[in-house]
This record gives structure tokens, C-alpha cells and sequence, in this order.
């Protein structure tokens, strides 16, 4: 397979650093190569949305003419450390595109952008021999790794792409005190298109200003239009003779120029394929755009054992089960607070947004900030906070937590897209460390963790919580799931189910060992259970949807079994597995026992990452039968 954009007539441009602008000539193949690069960008980020794998297009559309200048710079002799750092890991598609230019890998390898175990994740992930020299994702973490890399270079100038986004972590606003009170030579290219996930800052946090906040952490501050590339060259190149960090603003539109996301937070996320097709046929790349209008081939579907065929979206159904609960209440102005961290369509927080407005905060990307401003709303018993992020992300509030312990606080907080199930985004945004969360002394704590299995059951998780005092975190993943059900073929999780915290659900019983599991492995756990049923091996299945705390007439009937096995997409230092093996041992139960969980890094895709876990129903299969032949 070819790549459809013509990048024959892309040539490296060298630029000296003793001349103020490009000449005519340099000037015309620059522009030449950041259209290529540009109309590259949208045709393989749009290639990857038509397989199903998503991967953000605007951001790094944005960047292009800053990205190519600076790599001119850098070959032209520039002392410039030779890495663009950007602590926006969803611009990776200009990184993975510079790298192919610069020859690290074919450009054809493009075409596999986010597939599994081709090593173009959703966001960088430091591999040097594919000229990627640094790891980021997570959005404020970047900029003071990069300060020890100005530490560690007091020679050269180091280049941090930032946006507006990421300057709303606080994490930035420690490494920008850093930057200045050590003069270090760190060269901030922000792109500031005035759009995020959840919409434009200007209109959900007003009073932030990127170039003020910057100018007062003592910052050099240069903004100027980041599309007037004649202009654009001069600043960086002025920027990079300053001594001490300074910070260029590049002001733009999100994705200047590409209709149906131009200036829209559909922008950060991936071009929808009609959108690509028009703009590469209005660009004249006819190729490109009958590759993307070419129909996909869709995988076949699984069947599981014991499941609906049905899926649906626990992370989605969250902020519709919680709408139905606020509706009962007569004063919800007076009761609840919700505070969203820009993720409002991927923890469904947006269905609370449209149904009680007056209610609801766009918090923006403050994470630390947003949880504690739910624990301080629900610092009185007759008041409650809730919040919502991705489980990757608890790992940023575990201080918060505790000190929302502390003070008692009552705090509903939804942590999606927990475990490794559909993320394409790789390693970093792994949410495979929330038992961090449980973290409170033993006395008398009333922390809770819970991970429904499917949306019924998650509705019953929040009638039967939605009350309670203290911590309380749902846990749900990217991923569908189906529903579980009876042996007789109804839905276990029916109208007829009570949710008890605490109280672990037998889903189904037998003689020669159990399963414990939760969340999105439960339905996989039962397909292995219904077919070594049908072998004649009757194993039980055990769903423990509150994840720490025990139940003790559970515990003693599956620690008397011969064998117990525990799966989860936790990561296996930290699980379920580490708790429950402690909890068996210290009631005298000594059943053979292991442990599947999350141990390898990522390898990109969707369904893939799961068996790359070795957690398909064969490597669970396999696992039981040795604890039960043992």
C-alpha cells in the first residue's frame, strides 16, 4: 500500500541562524512542506478514525509551521537540544510524521497509526530508534522533565510545545517558578487555539490568559499569529538568542483551514472521515480521499457465553443513572455540586451539564483543583460533590483524596476508563492503579471503591450509594460491555436486584474452584465458566463489585474450594489479586491461588490490548486448569 499524499515534492529546508527571515525560496518550500505535512495529517489521523482507532487531528495540524522551523533550525546548526518535546501527548501524529520525514521508518508505516503492535501509539512513548525521544501524555507532567534536560544542558536551548490546555495544570505553574528563578534556556511554542475537549476556555474559565499568567511567573512572553510563517520564523529565532526560558503564544484557530472542525472542540479529537474526504478532494489529493471513502472491513463480533450480544457504556450510563437520582431531590442547587476536568463526554457528566446546568462546573483541566473543590462542597453531611476524570489520572489526586478524607467530605467521584480494555492511547493512560484511591487507615474508614460489571448493575450501585457519606469512586471503562446473565438466560442485574456495598454477587456456583473478577473481565470470566461447564468442569464465578472490602461468608466458601483465581485488568502489583491472597491467608484458608492482571506495557489497538495482557478466555482457561490439576 502507497502513501496517497505526494511527498516527493517535500524537501528539508536548513536555516541559519545569522538571518532574521528565510529568502524567497526557502520561504516557498517551508509553506510547501507544512500543506504536505498538514494535508498528511488529516489523511492518516482520518485513515486510523476509519478503522475504528480514533487519534486526535487538530492539535498536531496546529503545530506543523512551528515543528518544521525548528527542525530547520536544529539542522542548520542551531544549538538547540535535538528534540521538540511536547507536553501534549494527543499531538503525536506531527511527531510520528517528523520522524518518518527524518527517515527514522517508512512514511508507509503511517497507514498503521494506533494499530496493535505497530508502535504509533495515541501518544508518544519514547522509543529512539523510531525517533521518538520522550514519553508524555499526561497532560502538565512534561515541562519539568524538561527543565532537567536545560539542567543537564546548560549549553543549549530546550524546546517544550505547550497549549493552552496544558498551562491549566498546576504542574506547569511549579516548572514555569523553576524555569525562571534558574534562568534556564526553555523555549515554550504554545499553541493557543482557544479550544479543549469540553469546549473554549474563554468561555468556561474566564479570567485566564495564558500570556498573563506566563508574564507573571517572570517569563519572556512573545504571542503573535502562529499562521504568519515569516513572522513565525523571526519570533522563534529571536526567542531562541534570549537568554533564560521564554515562551512564544501562537495564536490560531484549532485546524485553520480543514471545514467541519475549524475553531471547534471536535478539532482535538480525530477528523470525522466525510470531513477528511472533502478537505483532501479540495486539496486535490483524489487518492487519499477514495482510500478513506473505501469501506471498512469489520471485525467479526464475539459471542460470550453467559453475555448479551448488547453492549453498552457504563462510563456514558453513569450521568444518566445519576439524572434520575438528582430529579427525586427538592433542592439539588442546595445538595450537589459537579465538577467536570474537560472530560464531560467520556465520564457522561455531559447528560447531568444539559438536564441541571446550575449544578454543573466546567472545571477545565485542574484535576488536583477539581477534586478538592468536590470535597470542599461536601464538607457538610447534607451536601455532596461529585467529579468525574480517567482512572489514569487518580494517580494525580491521591494527596487530595486523603486530605478530602480528613475532612470528612462527602465526594461521589466517577473515575472511566479504568483497566487497558479499547486504549488506544497507550501505556499513560492506563487506569490500572485505583485501589491508590483506597488509601485511608483501617478506623473507621468509609472509603469505597466499586466496579459494576454492566449498566445495570451500575444502576443499582448508585441507587444503593448515591446517599452514603464519605468517598465514594465508580469505576468504568472505555469499553462496552455486555449484560451478565442467569443461567436460565435473564439478566442477572434485573429489576429484581439489590445492591448491598460490601456484599460480593455469586453469578455462578461450582465444586472445582472459583473465579473472582469485576468490571469489564467478568462477562470474559464467565464465558470460561460456561464452557468448561459444557465439558463437564463446573468452576463458580464470583462478582466482587466493591473492590475493598470483604465479604466474609464469600470469602469462606471460595476459600474453601480447591483453587481461586483472581482476574482483572489491575495492575497486578497493586489489584484486587494483592488484597484478596491476605485476606484468604489471614482466615486460614489456604486454597491454591494466583493472580491475572495488567503487567506489560501497551502495544496500541483496541481489543488487542487485552490477550496482550495474556487475559483472553483461552490464557484465563489455561491458568484455572493448572491451579485445579495442581
Amino acid at each position: 500500500m502507497i502513501f496517497p499524499i505526494d511527498l516527493s515534492r517535500y524537501h528539508p529546508v536548513s536555516f541559519d541562524m545569522d538571518h532574521l527571515s528565510p529568502d524567497p525560496d526557502q520561504l516557498r518550500q517551508l509553506e510547501c512542506n507544512i500543506g504536505l505535512v498538514r494535508d498528511s495529517i488529516v489523511f492518516f489521523t482520518a485513515f486510523a478514525n476509519k478503522k475504528g482507532l480514533g487519534g486526535h487531528t487538530g492539535g498536531a495540524y496546529d503545530i506543523v509551521p512551528e515543528l518544521l522551523i525548528l527542525d530547520g533550525l536544529m539542522k542548520g546548526g542551531t544549538t538547540v537540544f535535538p528534540v521538540c518535546f511536547d507536553e501534549a501527548g494527543h499531538r503525536v501524529a506531527a511527531q510520528y510524521i517528523l520522524a518518518a520525514l527524518n527517515g527514522f521508518f517508512p512514511v508507509t508505516d503511517l497507514l498503521h497509526y494506533r494499530e496493535f503492535d505497530k508502535d504509533l501509539y495515541g501518544h508518544p512513548e519514547r522509543n529512539d530508534k523510531k525517533g521518538i525521544f520522550f514519553s508524555s501524555g499526561r497532560l502538565g507532567h512534561l515541562w519539568s522533565y524538561v527543565n532537567g534536560i536545560a539542567e543537564a544542558h546548560p549549553d543549549r536551548a530546550v524546546i517544550l510545545f505547550g497549549s493552552d490546555g496544558s498551562q491549566q495544570e498546576g504542574g506547569d505553574a511549579e516548572a514555569a517558578r523553576y524555569a525562571v528563578a534558574h534562568q534556564l534556556s526553555v523555549k515554550l511554542m504554545i499553541d493557543d487555539n482557544d479550544v479543549t475537549i469540553a469546549g473554549h476556555p474563554s468561555q468556561y474559565m474566564k479570567g485566564f490568559d495564558v500570556e498573563k499568567t506566563l508574564n507573571g511567573h517572570g517569563l519572556r512572553v512573545d504571542a503573535g499569529d502562529g499562521e504568519n510563517i515569516s513572522v513565525l520564523f523571526s519570533r522563534i529565532q529571536t526567542a531562541l538568542k534570549q537568554s533564560g526560558p521564554v515562551a512564544l503564544i501562537n495564536r490560531r484557530k484549532m485546524a485553520p483551514d480543514v471545514d467541519g472542525i475549524e475553531g471547534s472542540p471536535k478539532g482535538h479529537d480525530v477528523i470525522p472521515v466525510p470531513d477528511a474526504i472533502s478537505y483532501l478532494r479540495r486539496k486535490g489529493w483524489t487518492e487519499a480521499a477514495d482510500m478513506l471513502a473505501e469501506k471498512p472491513v469489520k471485525a467479526a463480533i464475539p459471542v460470550y457465553l453467559g453475555s448479551t450480544p448488547e453492549m453498552a457504556k457504563n462510563r456514558d450510563d453513569f450521568g444518566k443513572y445519576v439524572c434520575e437520582i438528582i430529579q427525586t431531590l427538592k433542592n439539588p442547587k442546595n445538595q450537589i455540586l459537579v465538577v467536570d476536568s474537560d472530560l464531560e463526554g467520556s465520564c457522561g457528566l455531559h447528560h447531568i451539564r444539559k438536564a441541571f446546568p446550575d449544578i454543573y462546573v466546567h472545571g477545565g483541566i485542574m484535576e488536583r483543583n477539581n477534586f478538592s473543590v468536590a470535597a470542599g462542597f461536601g464538607a457538610s453531611p447534607e451536601r455532596q460533590g461529585i467529579y468525574g476524570t480517567f482512572s489514569a489520572f487518580l494517580e494525580m489526586v491521591v494527596s487530595e483524596i486523603t486530605m478530602a478524607r480528613l475532612n470528612h467530605a462527602n465526594v461521589l467521584a466517577h473515575f472511566s476508563h479504568a483497566g487497558v480494555d479499547d486504549m488506544a492511547d497507550n501505556t499513560c493512560h492506563f487506569g490500572v492503579n485505583i485501589f491508590f484511591a483506597d488509601n485511608g487507615l483501617l478506623e473507621n474508614d468509609n472509603t469505597r471503591l466499586y466496579f459494576p460489571a454492566d449498566t445495570r448493575q451500575l444502576k443499582a450501585v448508585l441507587h444503593a450509594i448515591f446517599h452514603d457519606s464519605g468517598l465514594r469512586f465508580i469505576f468504568s471503562t472505555r469499553s462496552a460491555t455486555p449484560h451478565i446473565l442467569t443461567e436460565t438466560g435473564r439478566p442477572f442485574f434485573d429489576e429484581h436486584y439489590r445492591f448491598i456495598p460490601g456484599k460480593d454477587d455469586l453469578i455462578r456456583s461450582g465444586d472445582a474452584g472459583y473465579i473472582i473478577s469485576y468490571g469489564e473481565m467478568l462477562y470474559r470470566c464467565l464465558d470460561v465458566v460456561e464452557s468448561l461447564k459444557a465439558r463437564g468442569i463446573h468452576v463458580g464465578l464470583v462478582n466482587k463489585a466493591t473492590l475493598n472490602m470483604t465479604d466474609e461468608d464469600m470469602l469462606i466458601k471460595i476459600g474453601k474450594s480447591p483453587a481461586v483465581l483472581v482476574v482483572e485488568t489491575q495492575n497486578e502489583k497493586t489489584g484486587l489479586g494483592a488484597r484478596m491472597g491476605t485476606w484468604l491467608l489471614e482466615k486460614g484458608l489456604h486454597c491454591r491461588y494466583s493472580v491475572m492482571g495488567t503487567r506489560r506495557p501497551g502495544k496500541g489497538g483496541l481489543a488487542e490490548q487485552i490477550p496482550y495482557q495474556g487475559l483472553g478466555a483461552r490464557d484465563i482457561e489455561n491458568c484455572l486448569m493448572k491451579l485445579i490439576k495442581n
